[in-house]
């Protein structure tokens, strides 16, 4: 490969061939599937999902790329290279100009720094998306998948757990970039629910209390809930619930934190 990967972007390209196969069966993609695709590169995930679907929209921010990857999918006639960078594209602007009339899926090997950032931006255009494929740090993608009493479990988990449905498809090895990363990978699916699956009287509520209970998650609950929830109202909710009163975040379901949201309130 001649193309001198940039350190300031997060550069890592997937040179690993049966990976990107793997990639392509991961996501499902039928002839019908419009794929927007985040850190096209060099266009060679690109080239292959754009035989399998209907059209390909190929992101990437590195104008270097842009020749590069035009010429690499100049023959396919269903596929697009765009200069931008998805935390400013606007989603909607972008599905009114190409008059797409169905959600899209989206495709996207993200430098790991970003993938926060990108997953709660994705999360913001939820109606035009159906589903989100992600090449992923592995620890992140146990974070974003972990189940409560999991060390891994936190506020990012239950605020992804709400809008999407995570898993974690396989695994992948340092090696299968150029430059090799320090860590292993791991690709993850997040197809977008049609609703959460536990209902709250006020999300911006809602997701203050989780991130309030996990700011301080060596504390217990009791503590770092104090002056978010009134000590008497989380007293009256864990014994109508059976929580123990020494409980800790972490222990706490998705559903127990939308019921203490509701709680009398």
């Amino acid at each position: 490969m001649h193309i001198k990967p940039k350190k300031r972007l997060g550069q890592n390209f997937l040179k690993d061939k049966n990976i990107q196969r793997k990639i392509i069966r991961g996501c499902g993609v039928s002839g019908e599937d419009i794929v927007l695709e985040i850190g096209a590169g060099t266009g060679d995930l690109t080239a292959e999902l754009a035989l399998v679907s209907k059209d390909v929209y190929a992101l990437e921010i590195d104008r270097h790329l842009i020749p590069l990857l035009e010429k690499n999918v100049a023959h396919l006639a269903n596929c697009r290279a765009i200069e931008a960078d998805i935390l400013k594209f606007d989603i909607n602007k972008f599905i009114r100009e190409n008059k797409i009339n169905r959600k899209i899926k989206v495709v996207a090997n993200i430098p790991y720094y970003i993938s926060s950032p990108i997953i709660e931006h994705l999360i913001g255009y939820r109606d035009k998306i159906s589903a989100i494929f992600l090449t992923v740090q592995k620890e992140f993608g146990r974070r974003v998948v972990a189940a409560p009493g999991s060390k891994d479990y936190g506020s990012f988990s239950c605020f992804v757990l709400y809008y999407l449905k995570p898993k974690i498809l396989f695994e992948i090895k340092k090696n299968s970039f150029y430059p090799a990363p320090k860590v292993d990978s791991c690709f993850l699916s997040l197809e977008v629910r049609e609703e959460p699956p536990v209902s709250v009287k006020n999300e911006t509520m809602f997701f203050k209390l989780i991130r309030s209970a996990f700011n301080q998650r060596r504390k217990t609950l009791r503590n770092s809930l104090e002056g978010v929830v009134a000590q008497e109202r989380l007293e009256e909710f864990f014994n109508a619930h059976g929580i123990d009163k020494n409980a800790r975040p972490e222990e706490l379901s998705l559903e127990q934190f939308a019921g203490l949201n509701n709680f009398k309130n």
